[in-house]
């Protein structure tokens, strides 16, 4: 049997890397997927594929800061599917810079879309799970929940947040059945890293390889990127716990990154 049969998942950055991913794992375990990005022609695509391979997705256009598109691009998913069963709040930019240098303008910009962002898809979502009586907010967060980087502030106290609203949804969703976890994964190859191997290697004044293997993958145990799979996976794993047990944790998906 299908693990998430019928139920509706909104993913918000979902048109490309670990949202897209997670996108197709649902979908093939009988989700209704929302593809919820701020570009919708990349949504529909993505959307498109999933509907060609036997999928059920709809595309909506979404800037998670934006409290009035958030309610928007919900409202237009409850019609379509009757239902908001699964939030995953995956959405996010990446800005690297040591904060001595960090403009005030960017550090709200990235508090906006991984923080705000959570919180006004989390809150749009709640009144329909509420009203349901269950329902499952996922977090993608990071390692940088647990740890710091270098060049990395804005976002390393965004995912740390993260970890917080989590725990304060799972106390007051409890009642209404709502469950919320995060994943926290290592560095996935995604454009979103890929774009961080440049700007961190002028940063730090080494070679993109040092990059790669000195900075980001120094401190697993094989060397080895987590993949945009792996996430899905763990994602999964939380979408379709079957009681109220699972609730307020983190699950770390980083090669051995972190460990706790």
């Amino acid at each position: 049997m299908a693990r998430l049969s019928s139920m509706v998942a909104i993913i918000t950055g979902a048109a490309s890397g670990i949202g897209k991913e997670i996108a197709k794992r649902f979908a093939t375990e009988d989700a209704q997927v929302v593809i919820a990005d701020l570009q919708l022609a990349a949504a529909q695509a993505a959307a498109d594929e999933i509907n060609r391979a036997g999928g059920k997705a709809m595309a909506v256009a979404m800037d998670v800061s934006d409290e009035s598109a958030v309610e928007a691009g919900v409202a237009a998913a409850f019609e379509r599917f009757g239902s908001v069963d699964i939030l995953v709040s995956n959405a996010g930019i990446q800005i690297v810079k040591p904060i001595d240098e960090f403009p005030f303008s960017e550090w709200k910009k990235m508090l906006a879309i991984h923080l705000d962002g959570a919180f006004l898809t989390t809150k749009a979502c709640l009144k329909h799970m509420y009203g349901a009586g269950r329902g499952a907010i996922i977090y993608i967060g990071s390692v940088h929940s647990k740890e710091a980087s270098m060049l990395k502030a804005p976002y390393v106290t965004a995912k740390h947040g993260l970890i917080g609203l989590c725990k304060v949804v799972a106390k007051e969703g409890a009642k209404h059945g709502v469950r919320a976890n995060v994943v926290c994964p290592g560095f996935v190859r995604t454009p979103l890293v890929d774009k961080q191997i440049p700007e961190q290697a002028r940063a730090l004044g080494i070679s993109e390889d040092e990059v790669v293997h000195n900075v980001m993958l120094r401190e697993t145990v094989d060397g080895e990127f987590t993949t945009t799979a792996d996430v899905a996976e763990a994602s999964l794993f939380f979408a379709s716990a079957k009681t109220n047990a699972l609730t307020g944790q983190s699950l770390i998906v980083s090669h051995g990154w972190f460990m706790e």
